[in-house]
């Protein structure tokens, strides 16, 4: 059992459950303050992945993962090892021309049983004066990385099973169960793509560890090549339309804000296989997270009479983020790649928009980290669905 706080009529309570949670004195949906968890909180340093596979790198814009394969036969992983500790060593830098194809020594093949892929252009032109497209592929732990680069005269969905497939047949890996991709402009080509191979395609924006890698190869690879276009917009920029209505079976009962210490967040992660049947956690550690455990982490709890099967339809959603609108007193979920509902709503209120932004200047503080639980009873100690969820700014390309 862990110890967090909730703020009642104006009153710390200190009360001792899994989740401490504030009772709504109503049956329909009411906000219940919380204070900024400003104390025991420090930068997070979360912009650049912590955790990186040794590589190799493969060259050429024009050539795929597959010729090289051909050419060169598999590296055993001592190799890739190897190489990869003269590029950390700093004996040989990056180099913006190449592609990148390495698998972690100690990743086991069977594991990486989830991708995240993007297929976009790049802030790059080649020698016609056309922008250059790559395919970016990881796995949520960044064991397995993979890149190349692509002329825009071949982009379509053969070109992209062509080289998810060659991701798979270079690392010596097995085709994924799913692929997480975060752009909604391409999903027609990348769930045609996947289809073919038998992948199953997953619009979401809980591509995390791609997003982080797609900043810092904007850094160290595009803004270094000679092609770079500084200034350049994104060409596909990420959705972000006007929240809708949530459906009806989505709804909950009662909802607070409430806060957990950041010990106790990851208790919480971890026990999610053990424990829950829907949920889903981040990897704090490659994130790069540096909070210290008694900072308290916002969140919202809510109650369900029928919370097993809310959590289920929860689940299928890819949470990715909640948000409140002060201007129009609701909080806004978003899911998906491009999904935005109005979760719920509050009397708005001088005394509940300070709540608000208290409470969004608590997550701010937290470097954008904050959670959704579901629960049969906000009194109860556990939960029944629990997703650690993360504000991250849209990438640079």
């Amino acid at each position: 059992m862990t110890t967090a706080t909730a703020i009642v009529a104006g009153h710390v309570l200190a009360l001792r459950r899994s989740l401490l949670l504030s009772k709504p004195s109503c049956a329909s949906f009411s906000a219940r303050a919380i204070p900024p968890a400003a104390h025991c909180c420090r930068t997070v340093a979360a912009a650049t992945p912590s955790r990186a596979c040794r590589c190799r790198s493969v060259s050429s814009e024009s050539s795929t993962a597959a010729d090289i394969a051909d050419e060169e036969g598999p590296k055993s992983d001592a190799e890739e090892y190897e190489e990869g500790e003269e590029e950390e060593d700093g004996s040989e830098e990056v180099d913006p021309l190449a592609g990148v194809c390495c698998r972690a020594p100690e990743a086991e093949a069977e594991g990486i049983r989830e991708w995240e892929l993007d297929f976009c252009s790049r802030p790059i032109l080649d020698a016609r004066g056309k922008k250059v497209w790559e395919l970016v592929v990881c796995d949520a732990t960044l064991s397995l990385q993979f890149t190349r680069f692509f002329p825009n005269t071949s982009i379509n969905s053969v070109t992209l099973r062509d080289a998810l497939a060659s991701v798979a047949s270079s690392l010596g890996v097995p085709l994924p169960d799913r692929a997480r991709f975060f752009r909604s402009q391409m999903q027609t080509i990348i769930t045609r793509a996947c289809n073919e191979l038998g992948v199953k395609a997953v619009p979401s924006r809980r591509c995390v560890s791609l997003l982080l890698w797609l900043e810092e190869r904007y850094e160290t690879v595009y803004s270094r090549h000679p092609g770079f276009q500084t200034g350049t917009k994104p060409l596909l920029t990420l959705d972000n339309p006007f929240p809708t209505s949530l459906p009806e079976n989505l709804f909950g009962d009662k909802w607070a804000f409430v806060q957990l210490p950041f010990s106790a967040v990851r208790e919480e992660v971890e026990s999610l296989e053990r424990r829950y049947a829907f949920g889903a956690g981040l990897d704090l550690d490659l994130l790069g997270f540096e909070l210290d455990e008694n900072t308290l982490i916002p969140g919202v709890a809510v109650e369900s009479s029928r919370a097993k099967p809310l959590a289920a339809w929860m689940n299928g959603l890819e949470l990715c983020s909640m948000e409140v609108d002060t201007g129009r007193a609701n909080l806004i979920l978003s899911a998906g790649v491009s999904t935005r509902y109005v979760y719920a709503g509050y009397q708005k209120s001088a005394a509940t928009t300070q709540e608000a932004e208290a409470w969004e200047a608590a997550k701010k503080a937290c470097g954008g980290l904050h959670f959704l639980a579901i629960q049969e009873n906000l009194n109860s100690d556990g939960c029944v669905g629990f997703w650690l969820l993360l504000d991250l700014p849209p990438p640079p390309v």
